[in-house]
């Protein structure tokens, strides 16, 4: 259910006084209303009192978006259309950002609030002092009911309603008001828009769907917060796994536990570790410029490092606190250790070598999962560890998969309990043999809450993971079978036109919505189409800036690899795919670029991280994808034809139409 300031029906609006609907909407106002946002009321009120005389419908003042943190200045409901206006009181030009921020009001409205779903949607820009306006009907392919915005002056506005409902004709099945401020309302977040939400008090299930399609996230969070509870009331020390597909919400659900726990005062903080550098750094980045944005708001002065010095006491890089607590031997400050992505630390051999050649600790004998379990365990009274778990997603050397931790509880800490999800004994998670050595030495208790089982990265298609999944078996029938369900909804495409793929992202993304190009740290010989991996880019930059940015993802000249992207999403992406992953009768033939020419991959291990890096390539996007596998180069001995032919064909066979 959404909320807003004011309500009424135009036939009542019209009637009242300005000075008593500026009484209601600052009622309803949690915060103390300004003078400047009182005249602009007063401005919008006054105009449309005139414009709405000889109307049907409703109108709300300040309503609310919440994934977006935001509130529409106006909604008009007439008939079934829904008219979304923005106003800029004062402002002579139609500013890009303000185009932008109607857009992704309405996108929000019919993607995630169910009466919007089949309503036509009209997003309105209003200059109040532009010269011209440009009511022009406006629609794109994705043929779902929501326009181009149209950008008027003041006077315009009424012109704007005349031509739409003109233009679309008269309709009898009328949006009842109070329905439509109460239907459902199942916003999918963004990682970063969810850590924002969070971290400013909102709870998950204001910013996250929690239809019975979906796992109920708060199911997960509730079982994990009571599992706490009885740690530090028995004073006991426990370890859970969480597990979940691609895209269903394990980073989400550590957010919310790190967030729920920020104060020292109970004794029970929390830290939130990743050995996701990107990830980090992007959180970092995104909580600090909100806290100076909203802090600035207020009239207070704060600099974006002071800002971030507080984020960084809750979110860090798994390395940076092995590194404080190998110095320093007191337990540390937090009880609760959330590790996202558990299953990519280190294995005994890679932690010893690094930790011998990079820190001169010659005695280290600890894989990195032992060693952080270690380090809570030096607490005398009690600790949680979190463990979030992706299934066949280890993309580097030396990641050890979950059976690391099962193992270093099977070693040294046996006095602690551990809550398991039941899928971890899946195949994908390769730990089932830990867990029944692991269940004849400890407490070992099995919760479905702790499994996440429907993505929420794509609104759209929570089957994406599971095309990706049939597509990398080599299952073909499934993948088809897969395919034509989910392809209605969610666009994936095909093409060996890296130009084409490009516009076709750019017609398919609308206000906001990112978009970029994403490719294997294999990818080396896609050099010829101005794509290089080698090449330095910012993941700050490539995720947080806007548009005019040649820097942003936007852009589509820094491109990210499945470093960069693992455990973040963009809303459209193209995939593009270079001569590394080859399909066969026999299976996929992987390869890496040394020198001059390609060599066969033969360790299974690196293998798996290849195919593991295509897996999160395919997953990233939210609402749809292009793939583009180039055609080659016969004349090139390292980009021939049959290096893509085969893979291009295969993916055609799936049923993938080509652009």
């Amino acid at each position: 259910m959404l909320n807003y300031y004011y309500k009424d029906e135009i036939s009542s609006f019209v009637q009242k006084s300005a000075e008593e609907i500026i009484g209601q909407i600052t009622l309803s106002n949690q915060f103390d209303a300004t003078r400047n946002q009182n005249k602009s009321w007063e401005l919008q009120i006054r105009s449309l009192k005139d414009i709405l005389r000889g109307y049907q419908g409703t109108i709300f003042f300040e309503f609310s978006i919440p994934r977006m943190g935001k509130r529409v200045d106006v909604i008009l409901i007439i008939q079934d259309i829904v008219f979304v206006v923005e106003y800029k009181v004062g402002e002579s030009n139609y500013l890009s950002y303000n185009l932008e921020q109607v857009w992704d009001y309405a996108l929000d409205l019919k993607n995630f609030h169910a009466p919007s779903h089949n309503s036509l949607l009209v997003p309105v820009l209003v200059a109040t002092e532009a010269l011209e306006s440009f009511i022009e009907i406006g629609t794109t392919s994705h043929n779902d009911n929501l326009l181009l915005p149209i950008r008027t002056n003041n006077s315009g506005l009424n012109e704007v309603i005349k031509t739409t409902i003109s233009f679309f004709g008269e309709k009898k099945n009328l949006i009842e008001g109070k329905l439509f401020s109460q239907g459902r309302y199942s916003p999918t977040p963004t990682i970063v828009e969810a850590a924002v939400s969070l971290y400013n008090d909102h709870t998950v299930d204001e910013i996250t769907r929690n239809d019975a399609e979906a796992k109920n996230l708060t199911a997960t969070t509730t079982s994990i917060a009571q599992i706490i509870k009885e740690a530090k009331n028995e004073s006991k020390k426990v370890i859970c796994f969480v597990t979940g597909v691609p895209g269903a919400g394990k980073t989400l659900v550590g957010l919310k536990v790190a967030t729920t726990h920020l104060e020292e005062k109970n004794g029970n903080a929390s830290v939130y570790l990743s050995g996701n550098a990107p990830l980090v750094a992007i959180l970092q980045e995104a909580l600090a410029r909100d806290k100076v944005k909203n802090e600035r708001e207020k009239g207070n002065k704060i600099t974006k490092g002071k800002a971030k010095a507080g984020v960084k006491a809750f979110i860090q890089i798994i390395h940076h606190y092995r590194d404080a607590y190998l110095a320093d031997p007191n337990p540390p400050y937090d009880h609760i250790a959330i590790f996202d992505e558990a299953q990519r630390a280190w294995n005994k051999e890679q932690t010893v070598k690094f930790m011998k050649q990079k820190k001169g600790q010659t005695d280290f004998d600890y894989s990195e999962p032992e060693f952080l379990i270690s380090c809570l365990d030096r607490h005398e009274d009690w600790a949680v560890v979190v463990c979030l778990v992706g299934g066949g997603q280890e993309i580097n050397t030396g990641e050890a998969g979950i059976s690391e931790w099962l193992e270093a509880i099977n070693k040294r800490f046996k006095y602690w309990e551990v809550y398991i999800s039941p899928n971890l004994t899946d195949s994908e998670y390769a730990a089932e043999t830990s867990i029944n050595q692991l269940k004849n030495k400890t407490k070992v208790k099995f919760d479905s809450d702790l499994h996440l089982a429907v993505s929420m990265r794509s609104f759209r298609a929570e089957n994406l993971s599971l095309l990706v999944k049939n597509i990398l078996d080599l299952d073909i029938e499934k993948a088809r079978q897969t395919f034509s369900n989910l392809s209605p909804k969610y666009p994936i495409v095909l093409t060996r036109d890296l130009t084409k793929a490009k516009k076709w992202l750019q017609e398919k993304a609308r206000g906001s919505e990112r978009y970029g190009i994403v490719v294997s740290s294999q990818a080396q010989r896609l050099k010829p189409y101005a794509i290089d991996v080698k090449s330095p880019m910012n993941p700050v930059h490539w995720f947080l800036n806007d548009k005019d940015d040649v820097r942003s993802s936007y852009f589509m000249e820094d491109v990210a690899t499945e470093f960069h992207v693992q455990g973040l999403e963009l809303d459209w992406a193209c995939v593009a795919w270079d001569g590394d992953l080859r399909y066969s009768e026999k299976g996929w033939q992987t390869f890496s670029f040394v020198g001059k020419k390609w060599q066969h991959i033969r360790k299974e291990e690196r293998k798996k991280y290849l195919i593991n890096a295509y897996r999160v390539l395919l997953t990233r996007a939210r609402q749809g994808m292009v793939i583009v596998i180039p055609e080659g180069s016969n004349e090139d001995h390292t980009r021939k034809s049959d290096f893509y032919d085969s893979t291009y064909n295969y993916l055609k066979r799936v049923g993938i139409p080509f652009l």
